[in-house]
């Protein structure tokens, strides 16, 4: 069966399957996606024996598509642009994996490597984080799950910035508070050196739910794999980054209903006083309500070790309508326009980031490096549920993920309040 062939009988199939079940004649439809199950089944084989039978001779593999998917590490991948399986030679089993998933994604049946690759990785995710027989839920591959956070990434850069940490359960870190007594000193000849007090606080990360559900048609489920994968990584990056690149910047922590993580703002206002915190008037009568003095006010608040991974955070309106137009007490403007550091453009040597998730009007300079951290308390898996009526299937994700402020003194927050 040439590809083209098969092609055509499958539209053909489909086409019937859509007739009956807009005909109300469910049975005769679920017989007919039988039949597609099974054409796809005897496509497959054929590939298979056709590249076994290419490598016994020693010729290298058919490529039926030049159809290829960058990974995550410069290489390529090929896929047919239809339900066909990997070739098998040089090939891994995370690769195994990430095709096996696509296919059980979309409905497709696995060949028997893929089904014993794709059932052992997720009984041991499943033991291993004690999802039971009513949970369906499947380990998303690396490859696609890297996508997925990469585009989160590149819509909030703070989310990007922060230490990320990938501990199963609860991750408890210590933090050095201060030194209340035996700091470094000078002392008089023959006086002792006094013992150090320390006052250490932790922080505990013991997990927050997130979850996004996506829906779509059977029609659209029916993608090739090399267009399916980059779908669910956008779909998921977009929605999934929307909620956990807020939460770096506003989450309102774990006392809060449901549970979040902390946010750099939420943190900073949270403190007694307020000390890394500069207000300004957006009302004020002046042209410029954001002065220079703010910025270097804000500045000075952030401790000196953390100076040099510092960077700005705004989002795209707050950078245009307020970083753009600020000048120093002599007219120069402060804002210089650079894209090649990752950002937008500079001030006062550090990078200017737009990030979605900050509050309209606030800027965070800070460290998110060194002064804020995240972890990974369960990885990122996906349950799919059919609604035959619809047409139409979802695509729950979910994972466990906390993070909180390591150190306020790493951040500082300029916010517009009237009044101020």
């Amino acid at each position: 069966m040439t590809k083209e062939q098969y092609l055509k009988m499958r539209n053909e199939l489909l086409a019937e399957v859509d007739g009956l079940i807009n005909g109300g004649d469910v049975e005769n439809a679920n017989a007919k996606m039988a039949e597609v199950t099974s054409l796809d089944n005897q496509f497959e084989a054929e590939r298979t024996a056709q590249a076994n039978a290419a490598a016994l001779r020693g010729a290298p593999v058919l490529n039926l598509s030049a159809t290829t998917v960058p990974l995550m590490d410069g290489a390529e991948m090929s896929f047919s642009p239809v339900f066909a399986s990997f070739g098998e030679a040089n090939m891994d089993e995370k690769q195994i994996y990430t095709n096996a998933w696509a296919k059980a994604m979309q409905g497709v049946a696995l060949d028997e490597k893929e089904q014993n690759i794709f059932d052992s990785v997720n009984v041991e995710f499943s033991n291993a984080y004690t999802h039971d027989t009513g949970n369906t839920s499947v380990l998303i591959p690396e490859t696609v799950v890297a996508g997925i956070w990469s585009r989160a990434a590149e819509m909030y850069p703070l989310l990007a910035d922060v230490k990320k940490f990938n501990v199963k359960g609860t991750l408890t870190m210590k933090k050095h508070s201060s030194i209340d007594a035996g700091d470094a000193a000078f002392y008089a000849d023959g006086t002792a050196t006094a013992d150090e007090q320390n006052t250490f606080a932790e922080i505990t990360l013991s997990g927050c739910e997130l979850s996004k559900a996506i829906t779509i048609s059977w029609k659209l489920r029916s993608m090739a794999i090399a267009e399916f994968i980059p779908f669910i990584t956008n779909e998921l990056g977009e929605r999934v980054g929307a909620a956990l690149g807020s939460s770096v910047s506003t989450g309102k922590g774990s006392t809060a209903t449901p549970k979040e993580p902390q946010g750099i703002e939420t943190a900073l206002l949270a403190e007694e006083s307020t000390p890394q915190v500069v207000s300004y008037d957006p009302e004020a009568t002046t042209a410029d309500p954001l002065s220079y003095a703010d910025f270097t006010l804000a500045i000075s608040k952030i401790h000196s070790s953390y100076l040099a991974g510092c960077n700005i955070y705004a989002n795209n309106a707050t950078i245009w309508t307020q970083l753009a137009n600020l000048v120093d007490g002599q007219g120069r403007p402060m804002f210089i326009p650079d894209v090649t550091a990752g950002g937008v453009g500079r001030m006062f040597g550090m990078v200017v980031k737009p990030d979605a998730g900050v509050t309209n009007g606030s800027i965070i300079i800070g460290n998110p490096g060194s002064g804020y951290i995240m972890n990974t308390n369960e990885p990122m898996s996906v349950a799919t549920e059919e609604h035959v009526k619809a047409r139409t299937v979802d695509y729950a994700a979910y994972t466990i993920v906390d993070g909180a402020v390591l150190d306020t003194k790493a951040f500082a927050l300029i916010r517009n309040t009237p009044g101020a």
